[in-house]
C-alpha cells in the first residue's frame, strides 16, 4: 500500500432511498458520505456545468440527464441538414427531428433499458459528424468551392462578380489554414470521446477487479482508477470541442470568417469563438489589429 494513501471506507446504505434508477455503475456506492451515492460521478459531472457556463437517484432525473443528449443531438443535426434549405424542407426537417426526439423520450421511458438510449444517440452523432465533416470539406476546401482560376473565368463570362486574384488567394490561404484547425479539432474531440468511452466500457467489464485494485492502493490514488469520471472528462470536453466546431463551421458557411474568430491558442486551452474587433481584421483566421 502506498505511504501516501488511507483504505476506502467500506460501501454503506445512503440518504437518498428507494433506488430508482435503472443504472449502477462501478464505484461503489456511499462510502465517501450518505449524501452522494457516487462522489467520483457527481465531482465530474461539475466539469459540464462548467462547460455549459462557458459555451437524486430518481429515474425522472436520470431521464433529464441521458436524454439532454438526444435533444441537443437533435438541435445540432437541424443545424447541420437544414442549411441552405428552402423554408418548406426546413419545416418538414423540424417537426421530423422534433417527433423522433419524442420517441425517443417515450420508448426509452417505456423500455428503459440504457441500451437503447446509447445506441440512438451514437446513431444521431455519428449522422451528425459525417455530415459536418462533408459540408466542412465542400464548402472551405478551395478546390471544391468554386474557386479555381477556371471558375473564375466561368463566373466572368455569365456576368457574375469575379473577385480579384489577390482576395481569391487570401480567402483561399484564409479557409484552408481555418480547415486544418477545424480537421484537429474534430481528431481530437473524437479521440477524447472515444478514449472516455473505452475507459467506461473497461470500467464496466472488469469491474470487480478494478474495485479490488482502488481497495490496495487506497484513497486519494484509488479515484484515478473511477472509470465513470475519466468518462465524464473526456466525454465533456470531446462535447465541448464538438459544440464549438459547430458554431465556428456555421460562421464559416455564413461566410463571417472575417467576423469571428476562434481563440485557441493551445490544445490544453478550451477554445472560443470570438467576434473580431471593429478596429481589426481578421488575417488567415487571427486578428490582425489595424495600426
Amino acid at each position: 500500500m502506498p505511504d501516501w494513501s488511507f483504505p476506502y471506507p467500506p460501501a454503506k446504505a445512503g440518504y437518498w432511498n428507494p433506488v430508482t434508477s435503472t443504472l449502477n455503475w462501478c464505484e461503489e456506492d456511499y462510502y465517501a458520505t450518505i449524501y452522494s451515492a457516487e462522489i467520483i460521478n457527481t465531482l465530474t459531472n461539475l466539469l459540464f456545468m462548467w462547460l455549459g457556463v462557458k459555451g437524486f437517484l430518481s429515474y425522472p432525473m436520470q431521464l433529464v440527464d441521458e436524454l439532454s443528449m438526444i435533444y441537443t443531438t437533435c438541435l445540432m443535426c437541424y443545424a447541420s441538414f437544414s442549411y441552405r434549405r428552402p423554408t418548406p424542407i426546413r419545416i418538414v426537417l423540424a417537426i421530423s427531428l422534433a417527433s423522433l426526439a419524442v420517441f425517443i423520450t417515450l420508448y426509452y421511458h417505456y423500455l428503459q433499458d440504457p441500451v437503447f438510449h446509447q445506441n440512438a444517440y451514437a446513431l444521431l452523432t455519428t449522422v451528425v459528424v459525417l455530415r459536418s465533416m462533408y459540408i466542412m470539406e465542400v464548402t472551405l476546401r478551395p478546390k471544391w468551392r468554386h474557386s479555381t482560376e477556371e471558375d473564375r473565368l466561368a463566373r466572368e463570362r455569365q456576368g457574375l462578380p469575379v473577385p480579384t486574384k489577390e482576395h481569391q488567394h487570401y480567402e483561399n490561404v484564409r479557409d484552408t489554414k481555418i480547415l486544418k484547425t477545424m480537421w484537429f479539432m474534430v481528431v481530437y474531440g473524437l479521440s477524447l470521446f472515444l478514449g472516455g468511452f473505452f475507459i467506461w466500457n473497461l470500467d464496466n467489464h472488469f469491474c470487480t477487479e478494478i474495485r479490488g485494485w482502488r481497495r490496495v492502493v487506497g484513497l486519494p490514488w484509488g479515484v484515478f482508477l473511477e472509470g465513470h469520471g475519466w468518462w465524464h472528462v473526456m466525454t465533456g470536453i470531446g462535447a465541448y470541442l464538438y459544440i464549438i466546431w459547430g458554431i465556428w463551421l456555421r460562421h464559416c458557411l455564413n461566410e463571417r470568417q472575417e467576423e469571428f474568430y476562434l481563440w485557441w491558442p493551445h490544445f490544453w486551452n478550451f477554445p472560443e469563438i470570438i467576434r473580431a474587433s471593429p478596429k481589426g481584421q481578421i488575417e488567415n483566421g487571427a486578428v490582425k489589429k489595424s495600426n
